[in-house]
């Protein structure tokens, strides 16, 4: 009998500890990085996801005029790298706090 208490104990401790680790993980967060736009926050991530699609439509656009599209090839594979690069370059250039 006391051994199950002890089972029943350790179980209740262990998740006592795992919801406090979990509060205690939440409340390091500061406040989420966003940019007020026309009287809207728009968070630094879907900024940087929109320059990284503009970004790849210029160099697209560019590139095809030039006619060096074949340096896109395998599109399904460059485009998204492309795009990923750019907003990613664009977060490290612009929104390091």
């Amino acid at each position: 009998m006391q051994k199950l208490a002890t089972q029943r104990i350790k179980v209740h401790l262990a998740k006592a500890i795992g919801l406090a680790f979990i509060l205690l993980s939440l409340t390091g967060c500061s406040c989420a990085p966003s940019i007020v736009l026309f009287g809207a926050s728009f968070p630094d991530w879907l900024i940087c996801s929109g320059i990284g699609v503009i970004a790849m439509t210029l160099m697209h656009t560019i590139l095809r005029k030039g006619e060096h599209q074949c340096w896109l090839e395998p599109a399904f594979i460059v485009y998204p790298c492309v795009t990923a690069l750019s907003a990613m370059l664009t977060w490290l250039l612009f929104f390091t706090h």
